[in-house]
């Protein structure tokens, strides 16, 4: 087979969506560039612990071991063989002109490209709770690497609360690693959860598993819950406060909090890329715009979460999909498509009902006291952005030069979308009517002298 001369093609990400796309392209006969900040494949989902680690997949992945360690197992063997030039511990950071800019263990690097594959994959998807910036509140997403990549349980006596299904399935990895999880709060009521049912049955099997793990935290798990605060010391939390289903003040003791509601792509190197975005009700958040396989510009190609939360088996789909879409613009014999488009339609119903039954809590977002810090970085609190808002006008790019929100670390990771409805509440507006933060590079934090030094 006869590949075009210019045929350089870099993907970011070696997650399930990465590691697919990489296998449709060697398959093709291309060698591309795989770029990925882990020490080892396997993205969020199938993350791989450090060399010499004793717990076993059927502990770290749970029905999903034979999966990841196929993931594993086919990218080992295509970089082993020379099929695939990767670059480890290597973090993209810019984009521009056909080139990816990225900080590798050698330092700054560059590397030309003819078409682009982001398998960015996503982050935790976060609301403000007042008292959440001290030191011993984490994200879910945290919570769950330090289990998967170190064996460690972040606190004695831990709590989870927000929303979705990692809600659940981090309480259940904790608890069979043998961790205390005092209380799962779960601020989507159960109503919502069962009127979403008939759209989750588009995946029964997963649907099955959930409510199995349901079943088995028992009364520690809670519905429908409003959170009002966690107390804490010097050391970090002491307890968490919140109120049930029936509006009971609660008080549950603890030494961790873990956060999180659902999740939310990671797309500003496709911002940077050119991508274009439209917000979607449903997902209560920005999402990039794609045809069907995944192309969002000119040679540039999203996969994975970081075009629609499907989960891992979906973002093998998206991987497959991107990677067909290349060799298809590139004037090479692709796969068909149409089975992945048919369990596709079927995985995006399962996500929007997912989507419906575990909501963006918006309206306790909405009503957060003035105190409560909303960008962690900067240390912004609630009343600074209403209070923005009012004098700047209702645009999220004009509330952050003026309060700084969103400049911080995270880059607005965790406060774009609570400062949103911050600003579209003090409006009256819609929240998409507030707009979404102009990406900009670098896209993680970077040391000066190294990117300045030679790479």
């Amino acid at each position: 087979m006869t590949v075009p001369k210019a045929s350089t093609v870099v993907i970011v990400g070696a997650g399930p969506a990465g590691i697919r796309a990489a296998g449709v392209l060697v398959a093709a006969g291309i060698r591309p560039v795989v770029l990925d900040e882990g020490q080892r494949v396997g993205g969020r989902i199938y993350r791989r612990p450090p060399q010499g680690f004793m717990r076993p997949p059927e502990l770290l992945y749970g029905p999903d071991a034979g999966k990841a360690c196929a993931l594993h197992v086919l990218f080992d063997t295509m970089v082993a063989e020379g099929r695939v030039d990767y670059h480890p511990l290597s973090s993209a950071v810019a984009v521009a002109d056909g080139a990816l800019y990225a900080m590798t263990p050698g330092g700054r690097r560059t590397f030309a490209y003819d078409r682009l594959i982001l398998a960015t994959g996503a982050t935790d998807r976060l609301a403000p709770v007042p008292g959440w910036q001290s030191a011993g509140v984490y994200s879910l997403g945290a919570a769950q690497i330090a289990l998967k990549a170190q064996g460690v349980a972040l606190g004695r006596k831990i709590v989870l609360a927000g929303s979705g299904p990692l809600l659940t399935l981090v309480a259940s990895q904790l608890r069979k690693a043998g961790a205390k999880v005092a209380a799962v709060l779960d601020t989507a009521p159960l109503s919502a959860q069962v009127l979403a049912l008939p759209g989750m049955l588009a995946r029964p099997g997963l649907v099955l598993r959930g409510l199995r793990m349901r079943l088995r935290l028992g009364r520690c798990y809670h519905a429908g819950v409003m959170l009002d605060g966690i107390d804490c010391n010097e050391r970090g939390p002491v307890s968490i406060r919140w109120r049930d289903m029936r509006g009971r003040s609660r008080v549950t003791a603890c030494d961790m909090v873990g956060l999180g509601w659902h999740l939310r792509g990671e797309m500003q190197l496709a911002g940077l890329a050119g991508c274009a975005f439209d917000y979607d009700e449903g997902w209560a958040q920005w999402l990039p715009r794609t045809d069907r396989l995944g192309r969002a510009a000119e040679g540039l190609y999203l996969a994975g979460d970081g075009v629609r939360i499907l989960g891992a088996d979906g973002a093998e789909l998206t991987g497959r999909l991107a990677a067909t879409a290349c060799l298809s613009d590139m004037g090479l014999p692709a796969p068909d498509v149409t089975p992945d488009l048919c369990r596709l339609a079927r995985y995006e119903r399962f996500a929007r009902a997912l989507a419906r039954a575990f909501p963006w809590p918006d309206a306790m977002l909405r009503t957060v006291p003035d105190e409560t810090i909303v960008c962690r970085c900067e240390g912004i609190t609630a009343g600074e952005v209403r209070e923005t808002a009012a004098c700047s006008g209702a645009e999220a790019n004009r509330v952050k030069s003026l309060a700084r929100i969103g400049m911080g670390r995270c880059q607005g990771r965790y406060c774009q979308l609570a400062g949103a409805e911050l600003i579209a509440a003090r409006a009256g507006i819609a929240v998409c009517a507030a707009g979404r933060l102009r990406e900009q590079a670098p896209v993680r934090p970077v040391l000066i002298g190294a990117w300045i030094g030679e790479g």
